[in-house]
């Protein structure tokens, strides 16, 4: 049984990657649900309501397994009303009408299942989903990363990182379950960029690359990554001062806010800064590529 559902997943898996890196838009137009940014069903509309929302976020990342009315109080509250129960079947069968209400029929894809696996599902295959067809493209990425094709891993993560519409989760309640959800895709996302930028660096695609890692950092301050990479780019782009500038804003951040010594993969992208050394900065961006 493990071996048939390994399979299916994999299946569909390169159904999503098949759909996005032959025609991004056509991936977006067959995607039913798209939760990174906006909600969005079928393109348009999303249900009326916040709790419906966070209902049908729920049944999306748990796709196609049961989650009982239990389990979707402790989803949706950490302290939950003594009404929750009644809360959630009022709200699922609201559900199942917005979903006819956005498209005729797709109610069909919310079960009901009974039995000792009672509770409710949600058909929906992974080049329906924007969640899945995230990681699997950014896992695609990472492989051409990974064996050397710096070129295609940055037009594949292009595609990937194009997947985000805005923040994930911005109006979902916020338990630890949707907290755990949210951090996670969030890294996920800037492990993309990570990706993105050291495939677009041994590539030499540094023009314009600067700015969107100064973007990058302004979200995830803390990353090291972002740092080396961008005072690498200066470096390679012949401006050592601009990276002697990024490492020392670097040590200021990591000593004044976490108390911590300037990481050492910055230590050495500032001594091939000071040697003016363009061919160091990249190979040490090489060196710091993403492991198997």
């Amino acid at each position: 049984m493990t071996a048939i559902k390994t399979a299916m997943k994999s299946e569909g898996e390169r159904a999503a990657l098949s759909t996005i890196d032959r025609d991004p838009r056509a991936a977006e137009s067959l995607m039913l649900f798209r939760v990174l940014g906006p909600m969005k069903v079928l393109g348009g509309d999303e249900p009326s309501s916040p709790l419906r929302r966070a209902i049908l976020t729920a049944l999306l990342l748990r796709a196609g397994q049961a989650i009982t009315v239990a389990e979707f109080t402790e989803l949706l509250w950490d302290e939950p009303p003594a009404s929750a129960a009644a809360n959630i079947r009022s709200h699922l069968t609201a559900l199942r009408r917005d979903l006819d209400d956005i498209e005729p029929g797709l109610s069909r894809r919310v079960r009901t299942c009974r039995g000792s696996l009672s509770g409710y599902a949600l058909d929906v295959a992974p080049e329906e989903f924007d969640v899945p067809m995230f990681m699997v493209s950014a896992r695609h990425g990472r492989n051409l990363l990974l064996r050397g094709d710096a070129e295609r891993a940055v037009a594949a993560l292009e595609k990937t990182v194009a997947l985000w519409r805005g923040p994930f989760g911005p109006s979902l309640p916020p338990t630890r379950w949707f907290g755990a959800h949210v951090a996670g895709l969030n890294s996920a996302r800037f492990d993309a960029y990570q990706d993105l930028f050291t495939a677009a660096v041994l590539a030499d695609r540094t023009e314009t690359l600067s700015y969107r890692i100064e973007s990058a950092i302004a979200e995830a301050p803390y990353r090291q990554r972002f740092w080396e990479l961008l005072s690498a780019v200066h470096c390679i782009n012949g401006d050592a001062v601009g990276a002697l500038d990024v490492i020392g804003r670097c040590q200021r951040l990591f000593a004044d806010d976490l108390g911590l010594d300037l990481p050492p993969n910055v230590v050495a992208m500032r001594t091939a800064a000071l040697n003016w050394d363009r061919a160091e900065a990249q190979r040490l961006v090489a060196t710091l590529a993403p492991a198997a």
